[in-house]
């Protein structure tokens, strides 16, 4: 399968908990027909057309095959579409209003997500000062 016949996903590989999720999609079946983008890694200031590095860092997204760039709950919409045991759910949530109601859950969950992400850093930091 060549690239432009992958969805690609953008991702923030230094956030623990982005990092813990991909991880867990990438062990699916068909995670092999994505194309897996760590932004925190990236010395470009722009990962794809109109997407830069501070705007996927922020917020997950994805490029469809067809070059065009989602965001938030469609993003995910569209990574559970390309993957065997997640294609139904992916179907269902692209469909309105459930596609507005996750988007706004999604939106929710980025104002805590910086905090978060510092109790995720000081678990994980506590877990390998005691090994």
């Amino acid at each position: 399968m060549t690239d432009n016949q992958k969805i690609k996903v953008f991702y923030d590989g230094g956030c623990p908990l982005c990092e813990r999720e991909i991880s867990f999609y990438r062990r699916q079946k068909g995670a092999d027909c994505v194309t897996w983008c760590d932004v925190s890694r990236s010395n470009e200031n722009h990962v794809a057309p109109d997407l830069s590095k501070e705007l996927a860092l922020k917020k997950f997204h994805v490029q469809e095959k067809d070059g065009r760039i989602v965001s938030g709950a469609e993003a995910f919409a569209s990574l559970w579409a390309a993957l065997p045991a997640f294609q139904l759910i992916g179907r269902v949530v692209r469909t309105q209003p459930l596609l507005w109601v996750l988007e706004k859950v999604y939106r929710q969950f980025l104002k805590i997500r910086p905090r978060l992400q510092s109790l995720f850093k000081d678990r994980h930091a506590k877990d390998t000062t005691s090994l």
